[in-house]
């Protein structure tokens, strides 16, 4: 069994540690700051993991799935601190997935101006993607992740041992956030039952460390991290079907290579690259049957990215880019070149 790695995030005097591998979650208190003398841990009932931070502790509960990422779990989270007594010097310490860490950090980040947090991830998503980089935010009817804050932990733990009763589906939905780091240099990625799984979540977490050192609040590069998110959140602000995060994902970096390859960015070897990563997950590549076309293209004007024309994170010959301007009559095509991508392959 492999030892934990320590992968720094540089971001000078907020620089923090993420923790990867089995038996991770022993450093905690190494990672929270030394003169919080209270820990508010925020979890879920379904997560099931009793933390001992080593501090006087009080445990909040929020709600389950994706309909707990709303204003409504962050202002009741905020409330039950505010007559928990919960002050600036103390620590929040968010224990789930993405769902805990996005509304754990927003919270954090909101109450009093900025409380102290930590995570400590349990799901394969927020190991290498959610609960790192210190992007928080919930949802509204509207479309995803409207209302945030960047707000950088203290540190974050990956306990590859806390993977060992996730359900499929939950698996599922990280693997889409891991297929999208084969495109953003993480050739070799393997998380195969052979694989060394805390070699492999630690090189995703050094992607996206790399990543966020160089563009903290996404004012260029860092929207790279979004590849394939243009689509999925479009997919999940329509809703109505079985369709997890990362399986949104894994649809929409099959589509940004289509719209990469219509605007002549990428060719179809590139794409059919994109095809086998996905299809190698055994993740879903088509839009699910019955929604609007048009009404996906007008979600991507919605994107947060959106903000010179439709704007997506596309392939092309120097990598991943975010690309402005992208036509709306291309971006509507693309949509059914995936479908007879994906028609020729089943």
């Amino acid at each position: 069994m492999s030892e934990p790695i320590r992968v720094p995030v540089l971001l000078g005097e907020r620089s923090y540690d993420v923790v990867v591998g089995p038996g991770a979650v022993t450093s905690i208190g190494e990672l929270l700051p030394e003169r919080s003398p209270r820990v508010a841990v925020v979890t879920q009932r379904q997560i099931g993991i009793d933390l001992d931070p080593g501090r006087p502790h009080e445990v909040f509960t929020i709600g389950d799935g994706e309909a707990a990422k709303s204003l409504v779990t962050v202002e009741d989270l905020c409330r039950r601190w505010a007559r928990w007594g919960l002050s600036r010097g103390d620590v929040v310490v968010g224990v789930g997935g993405g769902v805990v860490t996005d509304v754990a950090g927003f919270a954090a980040a909101s109450f009093h101006r900025g409380v102290p947090v930590v995570h400590v991830a349990t799901s394969l998503l927020g190991m290498v993607d959610a609960a790192i980089g210190g992007k928080t935010g919930v949802n509204l009817p509207e479309g995803k992740n409207l209302v945030g804050a960047f707000w950088q932990p203290r540190g974050v733990i990956c306990d590859i041992d806390h993977l060992s009763t996730l359900p499929e589906a939950e698996w599922r939905c990280g693997l889409g956030e891991v297929a999208k780091y084969h495109f953003l240099g993480g050739d070799g990625i393997d998380v195969s039952p052979g694989g060394d799984l805390t070699r492999t979540i630690a090189r995703c977490v050094e992607i996206k460390a790399g990543v966020v050192a160089a563009d903290e609040r996404e004012g260029g590069r860092r929207a790279v991290l979004n590849y394939g998110h243009t689509l999925a959140h479009a997919l999940e602000t329509l809703g109505g079907y079985d369709l997890r995060h990362g399986e949104a994902v894994a649809i929409g970096l099959l589509y940004a290579a289509c719209l990469a390859r219509r605007l002549g960015r990428i060719d179809d070897g590139r794409v059919q690259e994109h095809r086998r990563v996905v299809v190698g997950y055994h993740l879903p590549t088509a839009v699910p049957e019955g929604l609007d076309p048009d009404a996906i293209v007008e979600l991507f004007g919605r994107d947060k990215k959106a903000v010179d024309g439709l704007t997506l994170a596309l392939d092309g010959p120097s990598g991943v880019e975010v690309v402005t301007g992208v036509d709306p009559g291309e971006a509507r095509a693309a949509l059914d070149d995936l479908a007879e991508l994906t028609a020729s392959t089943h």
